[in-house]
């Protein structure tokens, strides 16, 4: 079940100003995000653990010296990771290059500051400032880089992912479906063939939007029920669709066209290969800090059809890569239901 948007719609120019080069959306040590702060976390520990190996002759002796340490490098990181959240739309600002500077001056000054709390402890009778921070600026560096190079990396997968979601999502069966119910209802129905033509428009439109661009939940719902709207036409009775929503889910934001395409495999794995139909139940549910999107269905004999899987991994890309570990999506069979469970924060 997977959501289909297509890649990279090509900018309009707007004059001779390059200004949109410098934006950075590239600020990837976004230090307001879970993932990023558990990752300095764990590299600053890691790098730490090795270092002290080095002047180590003894297990004893390294786990002395590394909670020594941790007691400077731990504080440091959280400082770096607080000023840098602080910070963020000053840095997002910036080129990348100054990012990086700044990110490594910062890292550098948080080093000194975490060595100063163990003198102060009395910990530390002599601290090499410029070592330390040389070394808190390095770190700093490496980390921000690796940042930089993961989400580079992943960028292009999930480009790919969305092109070929594109095209196993709005099939064209599904295009030529909705075609012939619009013809079947010009003469009996026009008002309800043009209804039909009007939302299927929204879907396509919705399928060319700017692949980077986030929507709201409530923006999503509202796309499904039109989704779901073209299909009733088609199955009649045999689509029965349940809406249980929280209004105070709607703001969670989403990546554009996660729902549709869930929803869209229900139909097609539930409703399709069944005489007598299939229920649809779309849910959603705020939980705390936390949303919570469930798409059910029934399946015929409890099994259903086997898909490819396209669209439902490629849901999972899409909101690993704008939520990092702050996103899950899970997926089962239960007692003749199979059911898709988002998890993204509010």
């Amino acid at each position: 079940m997977r959501d289909t948007q297509i890649l990279s719609v090509f900018p309009e120019p707007s004059g001779a100003n390059p200004a949109p080069e410098r934006k950075p959306s590239l600020l990837v040590f976004d230090a307001c995000h879970t993932g990023v702060v558990l990752r300095a976390v764990l590299f600053v520990e890691v790098c730490v653990g090795i270092a002290m190996m080095y002047p180590s002759t003894r297990l004893l002796d390294w786990m002395f010296r590394f909670s020594l340490a941790t007691g400077a490098a731990l504080p440091a990181t959280l400082a770096w990771l607080l000023a840098a959240c602080l910070a963020k739309r000053l840095l997002g600002r910036q080129p990348f290059g100054v990012q990086l500077l700044l990110a490594s001056l910062l890292g550098g000054l948080c080093a000194a500051y975490g060595s100063f709390l163990l003198w102060m402890a009395g910990l530390l009778e002599q601290v090499p400032w410029s070592a330390v921070f040389a070394s808190g600026a390095w770190l700093s560096l490496l980390l921000v880089a690796g940042l930089w190079m993961r989400a580079k990396g992943r960028t292009p997968a999930a480009t790919a992912a969305q092109l070929a979601e594109l095209q196993a999502r709005i099939r064209p069966h599904f295009l030529f479906n909705t075609l012939n119910s619009a013809i079947a209802l010009v003469r009996t129905e026009p008002a309800k063939a043009e209804a039909l033509l009007e939302d299927l428009s929204d879907l396509f439109r919705q399928a060319l939007r700017d692949p980077n661009q986030t929507v709201s939940l409530s923006q999503e719902i509202d796309l499904a029920r039109r989704y779901l709207a073209i299909e009733q036409v088609r199955f009649g009775q045999r689509l029965r669709v349940q809406w249980d929503l929280d209004p105070a889910a709607e703001r969670a934001q989403l990546p554009s066209l996660v729902l549709q395409p869930l929803v869209e495999n229900a139909v097609r794995h539930g409703v399709e290969p069944s005489d007598t139909g299939a229920d649809v139940r779309v849910s959603t549910q705020r939980r705390g800090s936390a949303v919570v999107i469930k798409v059910t269905n029934t399946v015929p004999g409890g099994q259903g059809v086997a898909g490819h899987g396209v669209a439902l991994q490629s849901v999972k890309e899409r909101i690993a890569l704008m939520h990092d570990v702050q996103g899950q999506v899970r997926s089962g069979m239960k007692d003749g239901l199979f059911q898709v469970r988002i998890e993204v924060p509010l």
